[in-house]
This record gives structure tokens, sequence and C-alpha cells, in this order.
């Protein structure tokens, strides 16, 4: 008994330790996104202090001021931090299950899907609003068939690595074809939509966002505790009693709902997904797969990737997917150049 005491010592010092780190990263986090927030609601054209931004945000201020901020500025900041923080954990869950710091929606074909879906629609079929939305909602969900049909066996994950790449490579074929045939408006509309933009955000795409994370994140609550388990092999997890095929299958639903519901609304926002797991778990360093951490980074990371997409250049305004997609490389070689990314 004695013996048993002695060795639970350091053990629950240790767990101790990384609960507090964990907790002072999340805050440090959130404190990063609230000031990336302030920052996007008070700059622009027309900027506001931040007590003419606090009179607005508690009922006051003047029409114009309310204008700014609720019709133009903070519908934009709410798409940016509940898509970056989907695609924060559609990557962190997608990384975990397959023990892949490159795997990410971008690459395992879920974008491409919703991609090649939209521009369809808005090429071929001529709509847009709502029914774009459903229609790439319902791309990513197709090509999400293909990957959950390789989650089987023993090597599922690296027929999904597989399957995925195929996926996006089949589906930048027919986009690039599809835009090859369009006349040069349309086609100029469906390179926004590719490259990923958040300019044009109405209240209505918001409140759908935010309510597929009021459904999803029950299932994340119950996901996180069996996921570190599945992860640990086929034998050990299915000995403490968890499933890891069923694990499989759920990480892959959520990282499909997170990713094309997104994708509907913004486009397919690169690298996000990619980068945002791989910054949270490092601060979080103990083998955590860091799902609230990646959401907070993912939230982060769009929210000032939009700012410098509208500031950065004066008097130009580019998509956000540029921005991010010019961070993400720089950030996916300085990946593969450390000794982690030498080891994949």
């Amino acid at each position: 008994m004695t013996d048993v005491m002695l060795s639970s010592g350091p053990v629950d010092l240790a767990r101790r330790h990384a609960a507090r780190r964990a907790r002072t990263v999340v805050l440090v986090l959130i404190g990063a996104a609230a000031a990336i927030a302030v920052t996007s609601l008070s700059i622009g054209d027309y900027p506001l202090s931040i007590g003419q931004l606090w009179d607005v945000l508690v009922g006051g201020g003047d029409r114009a001021e309310r204008y700014v901020v609720f019709q133009v500025r903070l519908p934009r900041l709410a798409m940016a931090l509940l898509a970056g923080a989907a695609l924060g954990v559609a990557g962190a869950l997608l990384q975990s299950i397959l023990r892949n710091p490159l795997a990410s929606p971008d690459l395992l074909g879920i974008s491409g899907g919703s991609t090649l879906a939209a521009v369809f629609g808005l090429l071929v079929l001529g709509i847009t609003g709502p029914a774009l939305a459903g229609l790439a909602f319902v791309g990513g969900l197709l090509a999400s068939l293909l990957l959950l049909a390789a989650a089987r066996g023993q090597a599922a994950g690296f027929r999904l690595i597989l399957a995925g790449i195929g996926v996006s490579f089949l589906s930048a074929s027919v986009v690039g074809y599809l835009l090859t045939r369009a006349q040069l408006p349309q086609a100029q509309s469906a390179l926004v939509w590719i490259t990923g933009s958040l300019s044009t955000t109405p209240w209505w795409q918001v409140l759908v966002l935010a309510a597929t994370w009021v459904v999803t994140v029950p299932a994340l609550v119950v996901l996180a505790r069996r996921l570190p388990v599945a992860v640990l092999g086929f034998s050990t997890a299915t000995g403490l009693g968890v499933r890891p095929g069923a694990v499989r299958v759920a990480v892959v639903l959520l990282s499909v709902l997170l990713t094309a519901v997104t994708c509907a609304f913004t486009g397919p926002i690169s690298f996000i997904a990619l980068c945002a797991p791989a910054i949270a778990r490092p601060l979080i360093a103990h083998g955590s797969i860091a799902i609230g951490a990646s959401a907070i980074v993912g939230a982060a990371l769009l929210a000032a990737s939009d700012l410098v997409a509208q500031f950065a250049i004066p008097g130009v305004a580019v998509p956000v997917g540029v921005v991010t997609g010019a961070l993400g490389a720089v950030f996916l070689l300085w990946l593969l150049a450390t000794s982690k990314g030498r080891a994949l």
C-alpha cells in the first residue's frame, strides 16, 4: 500500500502540472483571440475607438456605428471565429486518429468534394445563396463516403490518406475543366469561392454554423474521452473497452460535418485545419489531442488572416484564402524541415 501511494505521488504531480499548463495555455489563447476580435471590429474605413465600440455593443452608439458593427464587421468576425474553430477541430481529430500531423480535410478530399459541388452549382446549374451552400455541403458528404469506405481494416489510416488524395486530384481536375468551359464573369465568381472568402457573410450563415456547433459539441465531449485510447492500437484499445473502428467512423463523420458546413459558406479555406493542431499540441505539451486548444488557435488564425487580407495592402482587399494559403505553405515547409517532419 505504501509503495502504491509513493508511486502515485509523481503521477498526480505530473497530472496537476499538465492540467495547470493546459488551463494557462487556453486562457492565453482566448486572450489573443479576444484581442484580434476587438481589432477586427475597430479598424476599417469607419474606425471606432474602444469606447465607441463598447457603447455600440451594449446598445448605444449612433445609427451608422451600429450598422457598421452589427451588419458589416460582426457577422464577418463571427464567421471567421466559428469557421476557424471548426477547421481546427476537424484537423485535430483527423491528425489524431490517423497519427499523421499532415492529415487535414484539405488533403483528404473533404474540401475538394465541397468545392466541386459548389463550382458545378455556380457554373452549370446557375444557383447561388442557400441552395449553393446546401449543394456544397452535399458534395462534402459524398466525398466522405469514399473515406468511410476506406476506413476499414488494420491499414485504414493509410487507405484513408490515399483515398483522400485521389478525391482531391479528381475534384481539382473536374473543377479545372468546368472553369475552362465557363464564361469569364461566372469563372471569376467561382474562382473567388474556390480561394475562400469571408467578404459577404450574412447572419443566417453564422447562425447555421453556430447551430452546427451546438449539435457537435456534445459528440466531441464524448469522443475526446475515447480517442486517446483508440489511437493506442487495435488490440490495446479493444482490451480497454474502446472500439477503434467506431471511433474512426465518428471522427470522420464529425470532421466531414464541420468541414462541409464551413466550406459551404466560406469556400475551401486552406491550411487552417493543418496548422491549428500543429500549433496547439506543442503548447499543451503532454500528449493531448488538444481539441479545445486547436479550436481556439484555428479561430484566432482565421480571424487574424482575415485582418491581413483586408488591410495588409492599402486599398486592396484579397480573399482570406490567399493569406491562409501563403502562411500555411510556409508553415508546412517549416514542419517538414523539423525533426518531426523528417520522421513522417
